[in-house]
C-alpha cells in the first residue's frame, strides 16, 4: 500500500518552451465524432543496462494509457523511419511527419545503484516542429515505475486536451467470487487500469459500496458482518478500520464523504423509515437531514459541499432530488420515463451521473444539475452504480450479465457515450469508486 510514496516531481529546463508563432497541438473534445490523434511513443532510452526493460515497459504503459482513452491512436513501431537513440539528440521531424505522427513522446530511464529510478520525457508537436511545453522528470523507487508512467501519460494528456489527467489514480471495488447463489465479496483496490490489485477485507461477510475520501487515504463502506448493515471507515495504508455508525435497532448504509473529508452523509433505517443523516467523523456529531415518510438514500455532495443530490420515492417512484447540505426542502430534478437512482455529482460540478431503469433495461446516464440535457450513455440487462474519474471525463460502473451464470464486471465510458470498454479485474467486480489523483 505504500508503493512509490517517495515520488518526486521536478520541472526541468529540458527544452525550449512553446513559441507564440505556432498553434498548439490540441484535441477539441466534443460530443461529436472524434478522430483519434495519431502519436508515436518509441521505447524510452535506457541510460544504463539496468534500465533496459523498464524503459520499454514505461513507454508501453504511457501508450496504453493514451490509446485507451479513445482520443489517441498509437502508430506502431514498425512504421517508424527514425529511431530515438539519445534523449538529447535533435528530433528528425520530417521522418515523423512522413508517418503522420502528430505528437511524439520521447523519454529516458535511469536505474541507479541504490534502486532510485529516474524517468524524464519530452512531448513534441511534430507538424509545428517544436517541443510542447517543457520536459519533466520523475524520480522514486523502482516498484513505483507504473505510477511514473501514469504521470507521464497524465502530463501528455493534459497538454494536448487542456483537461486534467486521470491515469495516476486508483479504484476501490467489491471483488466477487463463487456461484451466483453463494457469492463471496471482499474489498479490493487497484490502479485505474487493473494493475497492482490488493485486498482490503476477507470474504467472510458481505461488503458493499466502498467510497474514497477526498484525499484517497480512507475508504467508507458498508458491511453485514454483524448481520445488519453498518458503516465502517478504513485506513488504506494500514488497513485498520472502525465502525463509523452503530445505533441499536438501526441499519446504516450508502455512506459518502463530503469535500472537506470530515463530513459524511449516509442513510439510516429506523422503525421502517429511511432518512439521510450527516456526521462529523472526528466528533461523531450527527444531524438528520430528511424526515419524509419515504425512502431517502444514495446521497452525494456537490464539489463545493453546499448541496446534496439523492434518490427518493417520495413522489411515488424512485427519482432524483437536490437539497441544501444542511437539509431543507428538496427539489426534484429527474422527470423522464422510468426510475432513477445512485446519483453522483461530477468533480467538475456541472453534471450528475445516475442509474436509470426504463422499459426493462438499465442505463448509465448524465444530466445537468437542474435536470436538463439528460443523456443515456449505456444500455444493458443491468448497468448500475456510476463513479467519476478525477477529471470528470470518464464514468466507471458495474455491468452484470443475465442468467444463472451471470457475473458482474466493471466497465467505463466517456461522458460523450464513446469508448465503452470493460475494465480489467481479477474475477467478478462491482461497486467501483474512483480515487482522486494520487499525490
Amino acid at each position: 500500500m505504500k508503493q512509490f510514496l517517495t515520488l518526486l516531481l521536478a520541472v526541468l529546463a529540458l527544452g525550449l518552451p512553446m513559441t507564440a508563432q505556432a498553434a498548439p497541438l490540441r484535441i477539441e473534445i466534443t460530443e461529436g465524432v472524434i478522430e483519434p490523434l495519431p502519436f508515436a511513443a518509441p521505447g524510452f532510452v535506457p541510460e544504463n543496462s539496468a534500465a533496459r526493460q523498464l524503459a520499454q515497459d514505461l513507454a508501453q504503459v504511457v501508450a496504453d494509457d493514451l490509446a485507451g482513452t479513445g482520443l489517441f491512436r498509437q502508430i506502431p513501431d514498425s512504421a517508424f523511419i527514425s529511431q530515438i537513440s539519445s534523449f538529447s539528440s535533435p528530433v528528425q521531424f520530417a521522418d515523423w511527419k512522413a508517418i503522420n505522427a502528430q505528437a511524439l513522446i520521447t523519454g529516458a530511464v535511469n536505474l541507479e545503484s541504490n534502486g532510485r529510478l529516474v524517468v524524464k520525457f519530452r512531448l513534441y508537436d511534430v507538424f509545428a516542429g517544436q517541443e510542447l511545453g517543457s520536459g519533466l522528470q520523475f524520480a522514486g523507487t523502482q516498484d513505483g515505475w507504473r505510477r511514473m508512467a501514469h504521470k507521464v501519460a497524465d502530463a501528455v494528456y493534459s497538454r494536448i486536451t487542456g483537461e486534467g489527467g486521470y491515469f495516476d489514480s486508483r479504484v476501490v471495488y467489491v471483488n466477487e467470487t463463487g456461484p451466483k447463489d453463494d457469492r463471496k465479496k471482499r474489498l479490493a483496490i487497484m490502479d485505474y487500469d487493473g494493475a497492482n490489485v490488493q485486498y482490503l477485507t476477507d470474504s467472510r461477510s458481505i461488503v458493499l459500496a466502498p467510497r474514497f475520501s477526498p484525499t484517497g487515504d480512507r475508504i467508507l463502506y458498508t458491511s453485514y458482518e454483524t448481520g445488519f448493515p453498518r458503516i465502517y471507515l478504513l485506513d488504506v495504508a494500514s488497513v485498520r478500520r472502525r465502525v463509523l455508525e452503530d445505533q441499536t435497532g438501526t441499519m446504516s448504509f450508502a455512506p459518502r464523504f463530503g469535500p472537506d473529508g470530515q463530513t459524511v452523509v449516509y442513510s439510516v433505517t429506523r422503525g421502517g423509515n429511511t432518512d439521510i443523516y450527516r456526521m462529523n467523523v472526528s466528533t461523531g456529531a450527527t444531524q438528520r437531514l430528511t424526515s419524509a415518510a419515504s425512502i431517502e438514500t444514495a446521497p452525494s455532495f456537490s464539489p463545493d459541499g453546499s448541496q446534496i443530490v439523492f434518490e427518493s420515492d417520495r413522489s411515488g417512484t424512485q427519482q432524483l432530488y437536490i437539497m441544501d447540505a444542511t437539509g431543507g426542502e428538496p427539489r426534484r430534478i429527474s422527470f423522464g420515463q422510468g426510475r432513477y437512482g445512485t446519483p453522483v455529482w461530477s468533480p467538475r460540478g456541472d453534471l450528475i451521473a445516475f442509474t436509470k431503469q426504463s422499459k426493462g433495461r438499465f442505463h448509465i446516464g448524465v444530466m445537468r444539475t437542474d435536470g436538463s440535457e439528460e443523456r443515456l450513455l449505456t444500455a444493458s440487462f443491468l448497468d448500475e452504480g456510476p463513479t467519476w474519474s478525477p477529471n470528470g471525463r470518464v464514468i466507471m460502473f458495474t455491468r452484470e450479465t443475465q442468467g444463472a451464470n451471470g457475473q458482474a464486471s466493471l466497465y467505463s465510458v466517456d461522458i460523450s457515450g464513446r469508448n465503452l470498454k470493460r475494465v480489467k479485474t481479477l474475477g467478478g467486480a462491482s461497486d467501483p469508486a474512483w480515487s482522486p489523483l494520487q499525490n
